[in-house]
């Protein structure tokens, strides 16, 4: 992936996300993990996992565009 095309969040939300990845680990595997574990662990989800949710939300909003557009269409006079 080209760094340009990398998704980014402000500091707030990565500071948020490790709390949430922090809290997984603590109360679904009885693991405590520290920040710098956590957020390498947000790292890995935003670089190999996150495009593929992004390009899913991309194709979900294009299908509904466009089925949208052909509904317009019915309207015609």
């Amino acid at each position: 992936m080209k760094k340009e095309d990398r998704i980014t969040i402000s500091k707030e939300l990565r500071d948020e996300m490790i709390t949430e990845i922090k809290d997984y680990f603590s109360s679904e595997r009885n693991e405590e993990i520290g920040d710098l574990s956590a957020g390498l662990m947000l790292d890995f989800i935003i670089e190999r996992l996150a495009p593929g949710f992004y390009n899913r939300g991309v194709d979900d909003a294009y299908r509904y565009m466009k089925e949208s557009a052909e509904d317009l269409l019915s309207i015609r006079i």
